[in-house]
């Protein structure tokens, strides 16, 4: 099986076993991601100092935009996994858990201690993925220690708490909050 083959089926929340020989392919990505981000997460460097790019394009296995900033430390599983668009700040702390992939929006900010997973496991084997992308539109606020789930789409200009844990997609131009997040208020 292909790399490719093997994040498609994540992707679409076709259940693939960690046991598996497909899956060994997963394993030696997240070694790499790991390593990448120790070095991120181990610099000494500015303030979002150039020095961290070349990092993040390892990671990403694409440019970071130059509008856009990650600031360490920073915990990303599966990086290849993970699309930022421009104008994206992404505060300290940051956990994604990625296999089924992220996809972040131009002029979003997410605050320290975010957490953003696409990953579950089966109840009756747990160690089978199941996997959901998590996709977040453009001008979206995460406000601090919020939690995405599995499968979440986040509606254009939408805003999430601090504290949230977001089991559903939340659609555009609201402000939600609370576990579970609900709609707290609409945006004109």
């Amino acid at each position: 099986m292909k790399e490719n083959d093997l994040y498609q089926k994540l992707a679409e929340s076709k259940p693939v076993s960690m046991r598996s020989p497909e899956y060994a392919q997963a394993i030696s990505d997240m070694g790499e991601s790991w390593k990448v981000t120790h070095a991120i997460n181990h610099m000494a460097t500015e303030f979002l100092d150039d020095t961290l790019r070349p990092l993040f394009t390892q990671l990403l296995g694409e440019a970071l935009d130059g509008s856009s900033h990650i600031l360490p430390p920073c915990y990303i599983d599966f990086g290849r996994q993970v699309k930022v668009g421009k104008n994206v700040f992404i505060n300290h702390n940051c956990t994604m858990m990625s296999a089924g992939g992220i996809e972040i929006g131009d002029d979003v900010q997410i605050g320290p201690q975010v957490t953003i997973t696409t990953t579950n496991h089966d109840f009756d084997d747990r160690y089978t993925l199941i996997c959901k992308p998590v996709r977040i539109h453009n001008n979206v606020w995460i406000g601090a220690g919020a939690l995405i789930l599995p499968g979440v789409t986040i509606g254009e200009n939408a805003v999430i708490a601090g504290g949230a844990v977001v089991t559903r997609d939340v659609e555009p131009n609201v402000v939600v909050g609370g576990n579970p997040a609900r709609v707290l208020k609409r945006l004109d």
